[in-house]
């Protein structure tokens, strides 16, 4: 009788392979089948689906035991899970993982974050994939209620997949107990008066990115913002698909 196999499951960020955050997403994704990590070797944060076009990417085997294996890749988030998926795994995972984060990706923070980039490549090849942050940046921030969230939300991709063409971008508030997971909408907003001007020690100027983030609709309740300030998990269902539908036959008698 032929037996079944284990799920493969792929795992990256953009804090780099030696974050805490992917630490404990290894550790509590490892009990659902056998990890592959492709990690970048250093941060790699704002990256969003960024691919390395001029430099050559170098992979390290960091770790070979059992069911989990560990390599350290120069590149991009995104060129992490390609070289993942076209190089080092000898079959296409059954699920990718992304983060966990050291900090928030929600709103419209998903057009900046490498940590999502690296979900919407997985959906783009085929892949089940999440993105998973923790709205705290601290690198020793407490990651128990975003790896146990996230290892929730694993488990029902395994079991039930993901449509073509969408992936999940799951945030967690940086709370000790988590009221639920929330099925949310990505916040409407932007970020202003983004940039602070220093000097240097010449006298040139330079540019901090700075700022806040100017929420466009605070009351509404499905939104992943409105989820994160009040206690819940957001959970974002991400199209790789950016046309705007509803607004083709609005400009169609251009042709003309």
């Amino acid at each position: 009788m032929a037996t079944s196999k284990k799920p493969l499951i792929l795992i990256t960020n953009d804090d780099g392979v030696n974050a805490l955050g992917i630490t404990k997403l290894i550790e509590s994704i490892a009990p659902l089948g056998k990890v592959v990590v492709v990690a970048p070797n250093r941060p790699r944060s704002g990256m969003s689906s960024a691919i390395s076009c001029i430099d050559p990417i170098r992979v390290s085997l960091l770790k070979d035991e059992g069911d989990l294996t560990v390599y350290s890749c120069t590149g991009t988030p995104v060129d992490c899970v390609k070289i993942g998926f076209d190089r080092l795994l000898d079959r296409k995972p059954d699920l990718l993982v992304s983060g966990i984060n050291h900090g928030s990706n929600a709103a419209i923070a998903v057009i900046y974050s490498g940590t999502v980039g690296a979900a919407l490549e997985g959906c783009i090849i085929g892949i089940p994939s999440i993105a998973v942050s923790l709205t705290d940046h601290s690198p020793c921030a407490d990651f128990s209620e975003a790896a146990r969230i996230g290892k929730s939300v694993a488990e029902k991709v395994l079991q039930n997949g993901l449509p073509e063409g969408i992936c999940l971008n799951l945030n967690v508030p940086n709370i000790p107990k988590v009221k639920s997971l929330k099925v949310s909408s990505q916040t409407p907003g932007r970020w202003v008066r983004e940039l602070e001007e220093m000097k240097d020690p010449t006298g040139k100027s330079i540019f901090w990115l700075t700022g806040e983030f100017f929420n466009q609709d605070p009351a509404n309740e499905n939104s992943d913002e409105w989820a994160l300030a009040n206690g819940y998990a957001a959970l974002v269902p991400l199209r790789i698909d950016m046309t705007a539908h509803d607004f083709i036959q609005k400009i169609k008698h251009w042709e003309e």
